[in-house]
Formats: C-alpha cells, structure tokens, sequence
C-alpha cells in the first residue's frame, strides 16, 4: 500500500555525473493529442468485484485477453473480459508473505520478456518472518517461487515500495521504499550502501556468481567502493508506483510525500543513471532535511508537486497512455491519481520544456494501481472494497472560465480574477480553488471569503455574488506577497470542476 503519514490514515491501508541509459524507444512512433487538458474527463467502469486489497496489474500479451492482479495477503487473480473474474487464484504464495501491518503484503508483479514461452513472471513481496522487501521469479507451470533479491526491511512496516517493470532494455527494474518511519529515521535515501529508497536495476536472465542474478555492467555506481551496484536511482522516499514509457524509455515516478508534498518525476533516457531524486535533503521542491543536502550534489527536480490540502494524501502513480481509443483525447498524457482524493492528474509537455498539468476527473476510492492492457488501454484497482475499474475518457466542455489582471511590484501583487459560468445551469454557491506559486502568501482579498493551506487556496462566494447565471460572471481579488516569484496559477477548479484559465 502507497505509505503516508498520519496516523488517522491508519485505513490507507511513499551527487554524481548522469550516466546515458542504454533505454532506446521502440520502432513505433507515439500519439500525441492536442486536446486541451481541461476539455478531458476521466470516466471509470468497475468490471470486478470481490478482490481482497488488490496492489498490481499486469496484462499477458498472449492473446488470452486475461489481467493477472495481485491481492495484498499473496494471491493473483485472474480476470477476462468475457467470463469474469476467476475465483480461485492463479498463484498462491501466502505462506511466504508478511501482510502484517497495512503496507507490508504482495506488492509488484512484472511478466518476463518471453512469458508466453517460458510461463515465468516475477513477484515483490515482503517475505516471512522478518518483512524483507524480496524479488521472486514465479513459474506458472511448475508453481515454484524462487527468491532472488532481498532487502532487509524489519523496524518499520511502511514505505516497501515494490514496484517491478521490465525496460525495453530487458531489464527489471525495482522500488524499495526507504525502510519506513517518518522523515527518513536510517538517511536511507542518500547513502548508497542500501538498497532502501531506490530504484533498482538488475538482469534476472542469468545468474553471477553468487547472486542469483546479474547486475548491468552498466549501472552507475558499479565499481564505486561502499555502494551497492544494483542501483540505478537514488534519492526516493517511496516510490511506490513507476512506469516505464513504451515509446521513449522515459520513466515516470511518483513518490509518496512525508506531509507537504506528493511529487512526480519524469526523467528521459540519458538523465536516469545515477539520478538522484532528492529525499530526504529535498520533499518535492522544499528543502525537508538540510543535514541530508551534498555540497555540490546534483538533484532531478519532479515536474509537478501537489500538497495535501486538495484532500490528498498518496500519490499513485500511472503511466502515459499509449492505447488507439483514446489517443485523440490522452495520446502522450501521463495520468495518475491519489488514494484519498481520487483527484486524476493529467500531464503533458508543453513543448517548451515544461508540462501543463489539470485535473482531469475522480477514479474510485483508494486505487493504488494502474495497469495497462498490451494495447495500451488503462485499468486501475481500489483497495477497499477491492474491484478492478476500466478507464475511459471523454471531450467536455468546461462549465467555467478564468480570465485574470495582475499587477506586480517589488515583493508584492494583486490579482483580480472574473469567473465566467460557461455551463448551462445556474451556478448557486461557488468554491474555486487553486494553487499558488512557491512562495507567495495571500495578505487580503475582496468578494471573497478565502482561505489559504500552503500551497492551495479555496475562495467561497460572498454574500452577494453566489449566484451566476449561464453565461454571467462574477469578481474577486487578492493581494499577495512573493519571494521572487509572481507567476499567476495556471490550473482553477469550480466547485470540482477544471475552468478553462486565459488572461484579460
């Protein structure tokens, strides 16, 4: 399970050179839309009920059709389109998982290059007795479990990561949390002696040695004395889903934050070697522990950080869609979502080197995974109650719209925003909700009542401005001070619902 950090949310249930990466894109070239992100609207149908706390999808390419999903306590379901979800499990390891506690449990699955020859596929679990983060190759045909890798993991129940993907480089790679607690209690995340708080690479194609796999002569730190070869990225906290896109190499991350931050990462082909993503020097963009911070070390800064004032609290990473339904409206859109909001987040890059972000909808309660289909289209799985949902997407139109003046000065700004009813109903009591530049704090406002909680701000109607007809507008402002930077937000929601934003 995605770890976190109250313990009110006891029911949820995560400086060195850059080496090139030997990842290549494929053949196939991708699809991208040009649909506006705040035109798109996620919509999930639930195909399957009765899964306990299922963790992870994969989708054999072998023409069956079938999903193999992950369940919490050891088992894997098998679901098919037309006949359902199977009731007995395909595999059955629950005398060798450690389900204790909420996030400990059968947590990763990946399918070997040549699953449909060889019938193998590859599990990460925490093991019995002591909760050690462990990589296991399954055979399906001798029903044979054969432990490969393991981290110890037994202090802290929390943060195991446990995501497992294969590369177009015919790798696996792997997360581990950083050994769990709260505010990295081992400095896991910057010392390269452990494996905990990292991304992994290994070849599980062959055996060196006394490992029952081989490390890539390739990986970064082989050859540097007191650091496990294994790793390729460094820095995470718990990295609890990633993904590995299929047309460029490019790996996406999303790393559960300790409080003020969740964080997604995207880093290309020739960036990942040594990457170092930041915890727990940084939590996002925010220094978190100065005593863990290198002269001189050289961090991968996340492309999009969101604080848990939206009701958040896990980020659960997804993957670029890359199926042919949808690619007029998602082609090339990284989509993830989080366990408590369930708000989905859209990413896609500008072209310009930076990427235009919105909220694109709401998955069901609590998912903690995606998974794709060999074609490219998109489930997720939900915790409790425990179903598999397939994940559509369609145009609408924004039922609002943002349009803006701004005046800056020295250290400080004012902003006046009209809110425009595009939809066809009145619109009786509004709340609009954005967020604000690092480092600006909101002094006064007028025709609003508003609130601000780090980076996020909530502005409710006044008394007399609550209602707006279709097609009328209403006013409000704020001044703020800033520390440098007066970018005005680019992302407005009303009353849940994405505005379309431009200037006056």
């Amino acid at each position: 399970m995605p770890a976190k950090r109250w313990a009110a949310l006891a029911s949820l249930a995560l400086s060195l050179p850059l080496c090139l990466s030997p990842l290549a894109p494929p053949a196939t070239a991708a699809t991208a839309s040009s649909v506006p992100l705040e035109e798109i609207d996620t919509v999930t149908t639930q195909v399957a009920f009765g899964l306990r706390r299922p963790t992870a999808i994969a989708a054999p390419d072998d023409g069956t059709g079938r999903l193999l999903i992950t369940e919490k306590r050891g088992t894997v379901r098998v679901y098919h389109p037309d006949t359902g979800l199977e009731s007995a499990p395909i595999i059955d390891i629950t005398t060798s998982v450690d389900e204790s506690g909420n996030e400990r449990g059968l947590l990763g699955i990946a399918l070997s290059p040549d699953f449909t020859e060889s019938q193998e596929l590859y599990l990460a679990y925490t093991a019995l007795p002591d909760g050690a983060v462990t990589l296991a190759r399954y055979d399906l045909d001798e029903a044979s479990l054969e432990p490969l890798l393991a981290q110890e993991h037994a202090e802290y129940n929390n943060h195991n990561g446990g995501q497992i993907t294969f590369g177009p480089d015919g790798y696996l790679y792997m997360s581990i949390g950083d050994g769990g607690g709260a505010g990295d209690p081992f400095d896991s995340g910057q010392r390269l002696d452990t494996l905990l708080g990292k991304i992994l690479r290994v070849d599980v194609s062959r055996a060196c040695g006394d490992l029952a796999y081989c490390v890539p002569d390739d990986n970064p730190f082989v050859g540097v004395a007191g650091a496990r070869a294994e790793i390729w990225m460094y820095g995470g906290r718990n990295p609890w889903r990633f993904s590995v896109d299929r047309a460029d190499g490019s790996m996406w991350i999303a790393d559960v934050g300790q409080g003020r931050w969740e964080e997604i990462n995207h880093v290309k082909p020739g960036r990942q070697a040594g990457a170092n993503l930041g915890w727990s020097c940084y939590e996002g963009l925010q220094v978190f522990d100065e005593a863990q911070c290198r002269p001189g070390a050289s961090y991968t800064e996340p492309v999009f950080t969101y604080s848990p004032y939206t009701g958040s609290c896990a980020v659960i990473g997804g993957q670029v869609y890359r199926g042919a339904e949808f690619a007029d409206l998602v082609g090339d859109t990284y989509i993830a979502t989080d366990y408590c909001s369930s708000i989905v987040w859209a990413l896609r890059e500008d072209g310009a080197g930076g990427y235009t972000v919105a909220e694109i909808g709401r998955t069901p309660t609590q998912v903690t995974a995606f998974g794709a289909t060999p074609e490219g289209e998109l489930y997720v799985v939900n915790d409790l109650p425990g179903g598999l949902h397939r994940v559509s997407f369609e145009r609408t139109e924004p039922t609002c719209g943002i349009t803006y003046t701004t005046r800056t000065w020295g250290v400080g700004m004012t902003v006046d925003l009209t809110i425009t009813n595009t939809g066809t109903t009145p619109i009786n009591g509004w709340r609009l909700r954005f967020a604000m530049a690092r480092g600006q704090t909101v002094i006064s406002d007028w025709n609003t009542d508003l609130t601000q909680g780090g980076d996020i701000v909530t502005a409710v109607n006044a008394g007399h401005n609550g209602s707006i007809a279709p097609g009328a507008s209403v006013t409000m402002g704020y001044l703020a001070s800033h520390t440098g930077d007066a970018s005005l937000p680019t992302r407005f929601s009303l009353n849940g619902d994405t505005c379309r934003v431009s200037p006056a």
